[in-house]
């Protein structure tokens, strides 16, 4: 009786590829392709890839909703701006007419006479906005010397009688300036410092310095302060804290600050008047001397000269810290 042997052939395999399994009755079955979802996407895709209809992306957001929203937010920020000039502008119309009463609603006859008077050499605009700029200047320098330290601590610490030092900061802009300034002249005749340009950014220093060193403090307070440790961990020295660490924390909110302190001093006209005894001329003062002589153009061409300088630094600030500020390690 002979045997019948039967050898069940092996698949040969390729030289670096693992060898094939057995067969299987299950083997050789390829998985189905999954289902087409017949939801909302199903028709976006039997149009092919990438394809949209009505304007909508793939994530489902409307882009025409989108155009409306940017063109809405672009009408709202004109109408602000537009809200903001507006108290300029019967001030332009009045500085370009001769001859403009209450009733009109344009002047009647248009001149630069006005214009030319204010710029004139002789008029003295040009040596009263050259010391506003030095009041206000110093006035914004020695402020911020002053309240940034000043504002680390009343921003970072708690101790005892803090709302007292509020407090007390608060008083020069809850006394009237005027009050303030004859205070100080007596003590000011005694020093020699009546009458010149360091006494009038003395005496400004009283009303801007509250502003400048409470908002110093919201900045600091708010200011994540612990990448200072982070930083003085892994090596930085003291100088390399404060400049590549603190300086863009809050260089933006101490910008801001600085521009209250500006503006404060730019306005001031009790204290210039009582401290600066005529001898020491800003734009307030040639302002207010313009309005006592009775010329309506005249004065509203020194009130815009008064005023410029002033919405171009504000300006210029807003569009400054609108900008992308880069922080630590690059980012935006």
């Amino acid at each position: 009786m002979s045997m019948l042997w039967t050898r069940t052939p092996t698949p040969r395999s390729t030289i670096g590829s693992p060898p094939v399994a057995p067969s299987s009755p299950e083997a050789g079955r390829q998985p189905a392709p999954p289902a087409t979802p017949t939801g909302r996407l199903g028709p976006a895709a039997a149009d092919g890839e990438g394809g949209d209809r009505g304007g909508t992306d793939h994530s489902g957001t409307d882009r025409s909703g989108t155009d409306r929203g940017g063109a809405g937010t672009t009408v709202a920020a004109a109408a602000l701006v537009g809200l903001l000039l507006l108290p300029f502008l019967p001030l332009v119309l009045a500085s370009l007419s001769q001859g403009y009463f209450h009733p009109q609603l344009l002047p009647e006859t248009w001149s630069l006479r006005a214009w030319r008077l204010v710029l004139a050499p002789g008029a003295g605009t040009w040596v009263a906005l050259r010391d506003s700029l030095v009041v206000a200047a110093g006035v914004t320098l020695v402020s911020l010397v002053v309240a940034v330290p000043a504002g680390r601590v009343l921003g970072t610490r708690s101790f005892r009688g803090r709302r007292a030092v509020e407090v007390v900061l608060l008083l020069p802009v809850l006394v009237p300036g005027i009050a303030v300034a004859i205070g100080l002249h007596v003590t000011f005749l005694r020093l020699g410092l009546a009458g010149t340009l360091p006494g009038v950014v003395l005496v400004h220093l009283v009303p801007a310095t509250p502003y400048v060193v409470l908002l110093s403090a919201g900045v600091f307070a708010n200011a994540d302060l612990g990448l200072e440790d982070q930083a003085r961990t892994l090596g930085a020295n003291r100088r390399q804290v404060a400049w590549s660490v603190t300086r863009p924390l809050v260089a933006p909110g101490l910008a801001v600050a600085a521009l209250f302190g500006f503006l404060v001093s730019w306005g001031q006209y009790a204290t210039t008047l009582v401290v600066g005894g005529g001898r020491v001329v800003t734009l307030p003062i040639l302002l207010f001397a313009s309005a006592a002589g009775g010329d309506t153009a005249v004065t509203a061409a020194t009130a815009l000269v008064h005023a410029l300088p002033a919405v171009a630094l504000l300006v210029a600030t807003a569009r400054i810290l609108g900008r992308d500020v880069p922080t630590l390690g690059g980012a935006r």
